[in-house]
């Protein structure tokens, strides 16, 4: 069946603690997100995400549409994942690392519903530039302190 999932690693000069907690807020999602397709957390969403919780996104990718998630997977300051009605996820590992966190995201579509036809689409290789452009984005807001 081969890997079914794209990720990006990336050392960011800031604590677990800093980047999960951007992470848990997802009126924080569409400044990280590098793909141009996360818009808006829905309003009356919550402010904090943890395990089970269910948020919607305003999203964009050539139409506009809304889309469900459900944190499956939570470790504070170390793990979060969150799924859609779809079944593939959105994970993020935080490690601990000389010089900030080892940051890693990955989009997982193992668990999705159909997984052959999201592997036979374009969505892991925009999935997996998007990624990129992600940690990029999530790094450049914690620029390396020149040791001032």
């Amino acid at each position: 069946m081969g890997n079914r999932q794209v990720s990006g690693t990336r050392v960011v000069a800031a604590t677990p603690e800093e980047i999960f907690a951007l992470l848990t807020d997802p009126s924080k999602h569409p400044v990280l997100d590098g793909s141009g397709t996360v818009r808006a957390a829905q309003p009356g969403g919550p402010a904090k995400l943890e395990l089970g919780t269910k948020f919607g996104m305003d999203m964009k990718m050539g139409a506009s549409y809304k889309i469900l998630n459900t944190v499956v997977e939570y470790e504070e300051n170390r793990l979060i994942a969150w799924r859609h009605f779809n079944g593939h996820r959105w994970r993020w590992q935080l490690t601990p690392v000389e010089g900030g966190t080892e940051v890693t995201e990955t989009f997982d579509w193992a668990s999705a519903r159909i997984p052959v036809l999201i592997s036979l689409s374009f969505f892991p290789r925009k999935n997996k530039e998007g990624i990129e452009r992600t940690l990029d984005r999530l790094a450049g807001m914690f620029p390396v302190s020149s040791g001032s």
